[in-house]
Formats: structure tokens, sequence, C-alpha cells
């Protein structure tokens, strides 16, 4: 039975995140509200992905719907969760430069810093060296973590920052895997969520 991930549907990069997880052979659910992501029986999804977009609007729409304690409460009891751009600073402890009332999950100890690598006419396609080996990936008003908790591991550098961190089977990374087709991020997402559903 395939692995099924919820992709955080209600701003940014959806469509790319749910093509690419498809691809690896995964089942891709979006999801839109607390039900979407916890029933009766316990968790509907195997693993979670919050994808790239606007930091704070998301923030607003996940408290809109009600699921800002729902995903919080999913991810620090273990659910597998890759968050990218806008995704790292929704999964930070600390957000250094916060929009007005804007908030974060807190279920990964860094501190980043929004929209640090330029505005989006800066954007720019590069190789990261990370511990999955070397990642193709796009960089689009991208944050930067500033500070790395203990227990917490680095993924990489881009023009001297941080730009990625996991702790267990949480990940955060600046940049955009799914924009330029490269797998090695969520191939991991789909590995964790089969140890966790084997385990469970």
């Amino acid at each position: 039975m395939p692995v099924t991930v919820g992709v955080l549907g209600l701003q940014g990069g959806v469509r790319e995140h749910r093509e690419l997880l498809e691809h690896l052979g995964a089942r891709a659910s979006l999801v839109r509200a607390p039900s979407d992501l916890v029933g009766p029986d316990g968790l509907r999804v195997d693993a979670l992905v919050l994808p790239g977009g606007e930091s704070s609007t998301i923030d607003k729409l996940i408290r809109l719907f009600d699921l800002f304690e729902p995903m919080r409460t999913a991810i620090a009891d273990g659910l597998p969760t890759l968050g990218t751009c806008a995704g790292l600073v929704l999964l930070a402890r600390e957000v250094v430069d916060p929009a007005p009332g804007q908030r974060s999950l807190g279920v990964l100890d860094v501190t980043v810093r929004r929209n640090a690598l330029g505005s989006q006419v800066a954007s720019s396609e590069t190789t990261v060296s990370t511990p999955l080996g070397p990642v193709q990936v796009a960089f689009i008003r991208a944050p930067v973590i500033t500070r790395v908790g203990a227990g917490v591991e680095s993924l990489g550098t881009h023009a001297g920052e941080i730009v990625g961190a996991r702790a267990g089977a949480v990940t955060g990374i600046s940049f955009h895997p799914e924009l330029t087709g490269d797998v090695a991020f969520h191939r991991e997402l789909l590995a964790h969520a089969t140890r966790s559903s084997r385990a469970a």
C-alpha cells in the first residue's frame, strides 16, 4: 500500500510537491482542514509537506482553518515532515523578522530570517551539497537559518548561510527541490514515513 503524504494545500507551491510525490509512488492528499490531517481513528497521513509560498499568509490561513494546533501536535508527536522555503519558516522555533502577528509552529529548534537571500528577481538555481548528496534546487526569496539548536543537524550552506536543518523526521530547507525535480528530500521523507508506518 503506498505511503500517503499530506500536502498543506492553502497557498503556495502545492501542485509541484504533489506531482513529485506521485512520481515517487506516494499518494498525495491535500490538507485544508483538520479532518484532512486527523480522523476519528488517528492520523489520515503518513507524512506531511509544508510548501513554499508566503509564510505570513500561510500562517494566517492555518489559524483561520483551525489547522495550527493539529499540525503542531502531529509534528511534535513524530509525523515525518518536510518544509520548503516558507515551510521552513513555519517549522522554526523562532523567526527573527516576523510579519506583524506572525507565528510559527515552533517544532524545529532553529532560528530563521525571512527573505534573506534576496528578492523575487534575485531568484537562482544552483547545486547545494547536503548529507543526501548534491541537490539541484531553486532559491526564491529564501529564508536562512541563523541558529541551529542542540540535536539539530545542519544540512548545507549557500552564500555562506545555513539553508537546511533536520531533527529526527522533521526537515526544513530554504530552497525548492520540487521546482527542479530533485527527489532526494522527498525520497527521504517517504523513507521516514515508511519506517513510521511499519513501527505503528
